[in-house]
């Protein structure tokens, strides 16, 4: 219940409303005597209406009402505007006052302006009308007083106005301890109600405090609360007062959870205003203070840092010109508005930029081989290529002391680093640690992004200040942490850039990466040129096929296709097996690996181009012998062979018994096949079987295996004779290639010649020796061309224990790459025709 509860559910004359009220008032300070009057008759019906005073007819004018319910016990105030209701009232009102009785009933829809019997409740009120007034549009208010229900009847008729027979419904009385708990209940819950709407009058509250009748509480509460028209309409027709006092205290439960609710939210927005008022209130004093004490209010002295920040930034022009800009905007703005906190960023931002700090760079040559020497075995020809880059530096720079002072800040102003690095070459190889061997070399910070996954490009230029959460990108965040504009800036995983519809950030890896363009990198979130030249990119790549051709001619690619066994063994011994003792608490007196320990992890445990898994398998011996020297049953040990074979358990690779295993049978051949991993073996097989001269390839092979496969078969078929193949080879035969590991997708330029070998073993019967590896590409005459990958090709022929190569015979420089003892260990077979690789691959027949 709240003030407008009467112009919710009742319109009265505005110029009379305080009269209205006045009256409404004194009649409910009035309503109990009446009522009691009433009740001391007890139900009215048949003769008892007599004795009461009150005589209710069984014909009564219809009054329809909208929006609102009328109980017995109580006094209304209504107004009558249709021409219909306004006859009727004028009728009633002209009769005595003891017969101005009229029946008021419901309309089911209050949307209704003339609504007929059948869009009425069926249940109504007899009602007394007190007092009349006509208002100047013609409208009538007038007060009635509820007195019994009753259920329509038959319609007598509806012309001037609805009139009907009714039949008075009598209430049940009820009384006991279940009457006086609800209807206490009840009183409880109204008095809870008027403390939180302080519209409520007291003498109501009295007045409900004070009654004594739960029939009376139910219809006087009723009257005042905000209730669906459809739970009202229920109220009425309720026939215990038990179930109407249970549906009222569910009503005023319902209530006063809302108008609790409503006053918990009222209570907190005044909290926060009221903590807003403090707030701003403390800062005025705290300003007036500062003047009193001339040092100048909050906003006044972040202004005055920002202008000593820019002014000591060393910016570009256009870069001061900007942040001056923004300066001059923030001290118009006032601290509470919301651009404020944005220019603020934006400034905190530029000021912190490394605009002009630089690391000298340490360029001693020797010291700089020590230093990668000290951090890496191996990797020759990419130490050669580092050393070469500070060698140019160092000279470019020791020529420059030599110029004028004028030439030197020209020559410094056109410097730039002029080289972007990618290490290309499975995991493991040691591409991201040789990054920050470099930066430890050089003597300057080193600063790594991971770019695997990234798919937005604002990633890498970073956000346009007019977005919300907006910031630089990844690039500017990483210089402004590592405060130097002259880091060692590794981009690992370039090749696993993503496109989607955020934009492209490899093609936003052009500029940044272009030497000829990055002196003037412009950040969308900072909207300035950024110098970027003095940066030492550096990126790396599993693989160079995912990367768009544009990024990778801006860059120089360096190999680095995988180790030896000899070179595993000693990174184990010098750089693996410290680091695992050292992270799992051992002292080096308490365990030692033995060589041939460690030769047996690498053979029989591993299977990698790098030695990410052969550091793994030695973490797990380390954590057996923590855990025997915890349980106190030894204080040192040597690992041996047998040991790694208790530690790891058996050995999960036979490479050489495989590869002697599936050659042993005619029409399988070993090939050598180059992977994002490193170099790997690839056995083809061919098998013939009675048909049609048919011919069926499988094993997830892509469109160049393919045709590499149809053309080997078409040649091996054309050169039966000079193949020495024996006559009827193919007759009603069908022939099936099949490379296993069918769930792996596998394409390439190098199979060909394998096909051809496996296909001339299948038809000449004869088995490929089972220490032949093979690579190259086969053309329809029977050329042999040449294939990428030879140092990983034959890395991975020497791990898988292969004594025999054969390269195409323009591969031979290629050679050049592979390391010493390997060629030392292998025999290299070069052909030109596939006749010298048959000649070669197939043992002799007998």
């Amino acid at each position: 219940m709240t003030a407008d509860r009467f112009e919710i559910h009742v319109n009265y004359d505005s110029e009379q409303s305080d009269e209205w009220e006045r009256s409404f008032l004194e009649m409910m300070l009035k309503l109990r005597p009446v009522v009691t009057t009433i009740s001391d008759v007890g139900e009215l019906s048949g003769d008892d209406e007599g004795k009461a005073g009150i005589n209710i007819p069984e014909v009564l004018p219809i009054l329809p009402l909208r929006g609102v319910v009328v109980y017995p016990l109580t006094g209304v105030p209504l107004t009558v505007g249709q021409e219909r209701s306004v006859r009727l009232v004028d009728e009633v009102i002209k009769i005595d006052r003891a017969k101005r009785i009229i029946g008021l009933v419901t309309s089911k829809d209050p949307e209704l302006e003339t609504p007929e019997a059948d869009d009425l409740y069926r249940i109504g009120t007899a009602a007394a009308v007190h007092q009349l007034f006509r208002s100047s549009d013609g409208s009538l208010s007038l007060l009635v007083q509820g007195l019994a229900r009753f259920r329509l009847g038959d319609i007598v008729s509806s012309d001037p106005y609805l009139t009907a027979q009714i039949k008075l419904i009598p209430e049940t009385e009820e009384s006991g301890l279940e009457i006086e708990a609800l209807a206490r209940t009840a009183v409880d819950q109204f008095q809870r109600l008027s403390d939180l709407i302080p519209s409520v009058p007291t003498e109501l509250l009295t007045a409900v405090l004070n009654m004594g009748d739960p029939r009376q509480l139910v219809y006087a509460l009723a009257t005042f609360l905000r209730i669906d028209l459809a739970k009202a309409q229920e109220l009425l027709e309720l026939d215990l007062i038990s179930d109407k006092l249970q549906n009222l205290i569910a009503i005023l439960s319902k209530e006063l959870e809302v108008l609790e609710l409503g006053r918990k939210i009222q209570e907190d927005a005044q909290s926060e205003i009221g903590e807003m008022q403090r707030d701003y209130y403390l800062r005025e004093q705290l300003k007036a203070i500062q003047r009193e004490l001339g040092e100048g209010d909050e906003q006044a002295v972040e202004i005055a840092e920002f202008r000593q920040k820019i002014e000591s930034a060393s910016m570009p022009e256009e870069a001061l010109k900007e942040a001056s800009r923004e300066l001059a905007r923030l001290a118009k703005l006032p601290t509470a508005a919301a651009e404020y906190g944005v220019i603020r960023t934006y400034l905190d931002w530029m000021t912190s930029m490394p605009w002009g700090i630089t690391i000298d760079d340490n360029l001693e040559i020797e010291n700089a081989g020590e230093i990668l020497e000290e951090d890496h075995f191996g990797l020759a020809s990419i130490k050669e290529r580092i050393l070469e880059f500070l060698a140019v530096r160092k000279l470019r720079l020791d020529r420059k002391k030599e110029r004028s002072r004028r030439e030197v800040s020209d020559l410094i102003r056109q410097d730039r680093e002029g080289v972007i690095l990618c290490f290309v070459g499975p995991p493991g190889v040691g591409k991201t640690s040789l990054g920050r061997s470099i930066a430890r070399a050089m003597g300057r910070k080193f600063v790594r992004l991971s770019l695997g996954g990234v798919r937005d490009e604002a990633e890498i230029r970073g956000h346009r200040r007019t977005y919300i959460g907006a910031m630089p990108g990844q690039i500017m965040q990483a210089l402004r942490r590592c405060e130097t504009r002259n880091p060692v800036f590794m981009l690992d995983e370039v090749d696993k850039l993503g496109t989607d519809f955020r934009g492209d950030p490899a093609s936003a890896l052009l500029e940044l990466l272009d030497p000829e363009q990055n002196r003037g990198f412009r950040d969308h979130y900072l909207d300035v040129p950024f110098d970027l030249s003095q940066v030492f990119f550096i990126t790396t790549a599993n693989t160079l096929d995912p990367i768009p051709s544009p990024l990778r001619d801006r860059m120089e690619i360096l190999q680095l296709a995988g180790y030896t066994e000899q070179e595993k063994l000693q990174i184990a011994k010098g750089y693996l097996s410290p680091r695992q003792i050292r992270e799992h608490g051992l002292r080096k007196r308490e365990i030692t690996f033995k060589d041939e320990a460690i030769r047996r992890i690498i053979r029989y445990y591993t299977h990698e181009a790098g030695v990410r898994n052969l550091e793994r398998e030695m973490g797990a011996v380390c954590r057996k012998v923590v855990t025997g020297i915890t349980g106190r049953k030894f204080k040192s040990i040597t690992i041996n062979p047998k040991r790694v074979a208790e530690y790891l358990g058996k050995p999960r690779h036979y490479f050489a018994e495989e590869v002697a295993e599936r050659t042993a049978l005619p029409g399988v051949a070993t090939g050598l096949a180059w992977t994002p991993m490193g170099g790997d073996v690839l056995f083809i097989e061919a098998t013939k079987m009675p048909g049609e001269h048919g011919f069926e390839l499988t094993g997830q092979l892509g469109e160049v295996m393919q045709e590499s496969a149809k053309a080997a078969f078409s040649y091996v078929r054309s050169k039966s004779d000079v193949l020495g193949l024996p006559d009827g080879f193919f007759d009603k035969s069908d022939v099936h290639v099949h490379v296993p590991a069918g769930s792996q997708p596998k394409d390439g330029p190098s199979a060909g010649v394998t096909m051809a070998t496996a296909l001339a073993s299948l038809f000449s019967n004869r088995p490929v020796k089972p220490d032949v590896g093979m690579t190259g590409e086969i053309t329809l005459r029977g050329q042999v061309m040449p294939v990428g990958g030879i140092k990983e090709k034959v890395l991975a022929a020497h791990r898988a224990g292969l004594n025999t190569v054969i390269l195409p015979q323009r591969n031979k420089n290629d050679l050049d790459d592979v390391p010493q003892e390997i060629r030392e260990q292998v025999k290299f077979v070069f052909a030109e025709q596939i006749e010298d690789v048959i000649g070669a691959a197939l043992e002799t027949s007998e």
